[in-house]
């Protein structure tokens, strides 16, 4: 049966941040993921959680100034410190929040370094930070990001994702399978999922291609859903969609896989 997380960045936009929590709770959901929680302190942030009984099964480090326009810096030559830094701040939040998944951020591709020494930079940063977190019990997740939403982005493709996950072969290191993600980059999801699922820590969901609610666009994911149980996942699903309009109104899609209350 699969679990839904609520994304409290995308969804729940016609609350404030901290509000979203509770909202989620009242439409059901157990469980929440979101970008960045850095703007809340933790303990706030925990207080809020634990009060509404929502785990946050997933956030992001921070991803160097997004305001300007960057997109993670773990592959950024002369971030080192900064990204260890990042990664610090966040294992805190976590350790507090109870978070074990991280997703950390590839950052753009740097017109002025050669792709190899690129890549070889964010692999050398991606085995630290799963080292700084293997005490937690944290998993360091990357994720495949497509070029139409993230032009530029270093990481695009499934099966280069794993590929890094097996070359640095860290028991902590997983890949984030997005299937919006996924499908306008290469499609043929099903076949995908069951190649990898050994190495899928986290999976999200979003309609394609308008990226609203997974009841529309060309994606059938009940089938999805189905594959994954018979596969065996028994992680979340993130919720990482637009919604079309106010949030809890668009959740009809939701309600066959809620528990059911007596």
């Amino acid at each position: 049966m699969p679990r839904f997380a609520a994304n409290l960045t995308m969804m729940y936009g016609e609350h404030a941040f901290p509000d979203r929590i509770a909202a989620a709770a009242r439409d059901g959901f157990a469980a929440a993921e979101c970008l960045f929680p850095y703007d809340l302190a933790a303990a706030d942030l925990k207080s809020r959680l634990d009060s509404s009984g929502i785990e946050l099964v997933l956030f992001n480090a921070p991803p160097g100034d997004w305001a300007a326009g960057e997109r993670g810096i773990a592959s950024l030559p002369g971030r080192e410190d900064e990204f260890r830094r990042g990664i610090d701040r966040a294992l805190g939040y976590a350790r507090v929040l109870g978070t074990r998944r991280l997703h950390v951020m590839a950052g753009l591709r740097d017109a002025a370094t050669p792709l190899e020494a690129q890549r070889e930079l964010y692999l050398r940063n991606l085995a630290w930070a799963a080292e700084q977190a293997r005490s937690d019990g944290i998993t360091i997740l990357i994720e495949p990001i497509n070029t139409r939403d993230m032009p530029g982005y270093l990481l695009n493709r499934q099966d280069d994702a794993q590929a890094i996950r097996a070359e640095l072969n860290a028991t902590n290191l997983r890949v984030q399978f997005d299937c919006y993600h996924c499908q306008i980059v290469e499609g043929d999801l099903a076949m995908k999922l069951r190649r990898d699922i050994a190495g899928i820590g986290h999976v999200q969901i979003a309609g394609v291609p308008e990226r609203h609610e997974p009841d529309t666009g060309e994606v059938n994911y009940p089938y999805l859903f189905a594959l994954l149980d018979e596969l065996g996942y028994a992680g979340w699903i993130g919720c990482e969609y637009r919604p079309r309009g106010e949030t809890s109104a668009g959740l009809g899609w939701l309600q066959p896989w809620l528990p059911q209350r007596a």
